[in-house]
């Protein structure tokens, strides 16, 4: 949510905002996913596929779970922030990306840079402006007003009358 608010209030809030939970994609399609593909890059590639960077173009990509990321994930994530030029698999020429990028993660990416499960270069050019959130049992005052909005979004989702709690 914090992500989309930084998106809404900024200048490239006329473009997309495009999500992608590092977590949730099998490391063997995270590149495709992320980069995109031309056809027959890989055995799934039947067409052309965009990926998430050219799918956030002019607007901001989020990803979730940044220290889900794999090794290779990471050295591509890299290029792309120190060049703004990526790859999709199976292309001979560099694509340049105009796209702002969000993460977060619940991992200690501190603790995994000294472990080197993750690059200490991209945790730097990532850890550009920090903003932490404490879990809710660092801020309890907050959960009255998270289960109104909650509760508000569900019944208009839902057509209902408001609910008061």
């Amino acid at each position: 949510m914090l992500a989309r608010v930084i998106h809404n209030n900024s200048p490239r809030a006329s473009g997309p905002f495009v999500e992608l939970n590092c977590a949730a994609i099998p490391e063997t399609l995270l590149e495709s996913e992320l980069f995109g593909a031309e056809r027959g890059a890989h055995s799934t590639a039947t067409r052309r596929s965009r990926g998430k960077v050219a799918a956030a173009e002019g607007g901001t990509l989020f990803l979730d779970e940044i220290g889900e990321l794999s090794a290779g994930a990471q050295a591509k994530l890299l290029q792309l922030l120190a060049t703004r030029e990526y790859h999709p698999l199976g292309a001979n020429e560099a694509i340049r990306a105009d796209v702002r990028i969000i993460s977060a993660t619940n991992a200690n990416l501190q603790a995994r840079v000294a472990a080197h499960q993750f690059r200490d270069d991209l945790y730097y050019r990532m850890h550009v402006v920090p903003v932490e959130v404490p879990g809710l049992e660092a801020r309890r005052e907050d959960i009255p007003d998270l289960v109104e909005h909650f509760v508000a979004e569900a019944c208009t989702r839902h057509k209902l009358t408001p609910l008061p709690i």
